[in-house]
């Protein structure tokens, strides 16, 4: 695909972890004492849980905290217009495991590489930025971990871009009852702590930014609930073991506040992809009120809850 930006690659960016940052990830998104794999360092099977690639663009090589706003304003994509980051929020994460990453990166160079898939002009509603984002060891060249997400920039639209093509939508079967509910309930604390792990966006710990974008306030990272029904469905179905994941995706589709209980509703469709994988469809909601993750699909090797077909 052709048009404005599409193919940019950004700057290699160093990234790095310890030990200590994947047991930061696995406490901030909910994992528990049954888990110790994620958890305690010693464990004989002790892993980095899969989605925790997702946060290194924003941490980078770096234990301190940085200017988040500055980091995203850093390198312009050339041929569209400059826009703020004061004023976006996430659209859609999918991302593949393709190796299992080591428990920390010292000794070895990791590289984030990431180029751009498409800059989408939606008019007044504002602008879709998709990137793909490549967790590389620079010196072997293996890729770990592939993620293709878009953000979308609040009523920064209307420059005479392209609009985009439509986007595959796996809806939940119809009908049907869940194999899986699951609640999580958020704190207060939940943003607080999960921007330990880098993503320090302003909108996630002091009212100013949210009112001015319309949410009233504080809302959590959509990366958070993300990353946090990642962890509820690997538990749920298969057996906390982060080889029972090939692939994870899902849109934000509306905010959530701290301290808001999430229901996700997950169906085994029986419809096996790339061998041995199964499709699982799920979506996320505050309890009582929107559903904030939409397009769930993950593909899982299944160890628990009864199958049921669409």
């Amino acid at each position: 695909m052709s048009g404005p930006g599409v193919g940019f690659e950004f700057p290699r960016q160093e990234v790095s972890w310890l030990k200590r940052d994947a047991l930061l990830f696995a406490n901030s998104i909910g994992c528990t004492p049954d888990e110790l794999h994620f958890l305690y360092e010693l464990d004989p099977n002790f892993a980095v849980f899969p989605t925790y690639p997702i946060v290194l663009p924003f941490k980078g090589a770096t234990q301190e905290v940085i200017d988040f706003i500055a980091a995203q304003k850093a390198t312009p994509i050339p041929g569209v217009p400059e826009f703020d980051p004061n004023r976006a929020v996430d659209g859609q994460r999918k991302i593949t495991f393709l190796k299992p990453l080591p428990p920390t990166s010292e000794g070895r160079r990791f590289e984030n590489r990431t180029t751009v898939l498409g800059v989408y002009d939606k008019g007044r509603p504002g602008t879709v930025v998709e990137v793909q984002s490549e967790l590389v060891d620079a010196a072997t060249g293996e890729v770990y971990t592939r993620v293709v997400g878009s953000a979308f920039y609040i009523a920064q639209g209307g420059w005479g871009g392209p609009k985009g093509p439509a986007t595959e939508n796996f809806p939940p079967p119809k009908g049907k009852t869940p194999d899986v509910v699951i609640e999580h309930q958020t704190s207060e604390g939940s943003a607080l702590l999960y921007r330990l792990n880098g993503d320090y966006n302003p909108l996630h710990a002091t009212p100013g930014p949210g009112k001015k974008m319309g949410f009233g306030g504080v809302i959590l990272h959509g990366l958070y609930s993300w990353n946090s029904t990642c962890h509820e469905l690997l538990k749920a179905l298969g057996g906390s073991n982060p080889a029972n994941i090939k692939e994870y995706q899902a849109r934000f589709a509306s905010p959530v506040r701290p301290g808001d209980k999430l229901v996700t509703r997950a169906w085994r469709t029986g419809v096996k992809v790339d061998g041995d994988w199964e499709e699982v469809r799920f979506e996320t909601e505050v309890a009582g009120a929107k559903v904030c993750l939409s397009n769930g699909r993950a593909l899982m090797r299944c160890t628990g809850a009864a199958k049921s077909k669409l």
